[in-house]
C-alpha cells in the first residue's frame, strides 16, 4: 500500500508526520505544497510539541510485506 507522508516541524523543532492512505497518483508536487501551506496558515493540525511552524518535506512511502511459509 502506498501512503503520502506530510512532514512538518513543530515549535519544539521536532519533525511531525501526518500520513494519508491511497494518495492520488501521479502525485502533483504543487498541490501538495499548496495543501501543506494551507495547513500551516490555518493551524489546521496540532502536535503535542506545539503548533506546526514550517514544512519539512513530503514523500510517498510503499510497504511490501511477504509472509514466510513455515
Amino acid at each position: 500500500m502506498r501512503k503520502l507522508e506530510l512532514k512538518f516541524l513543530n515549535e519544539q523543532n521536532r519533525i511531525i508526520t501526518y500520513t494519508l492512505d491511497h494518495p492520488v497518483e501521479p502525485v502533483d508536487p504543487e498541490s501538495i505544497q499548496e495543501a501543506m501551506d494551507t495547513i500551516l496558515q490555518e493551524s489546521a493540525l496540532y502536535s503535542t510539541g506545539g503548533e506546526l511552524t514550517e514544512i519539512h518535506s513530503a514523500r510517498i512511502v510503499e510497504r511490501i510485506v511477504e509472509d514466510i511459509e513455515l
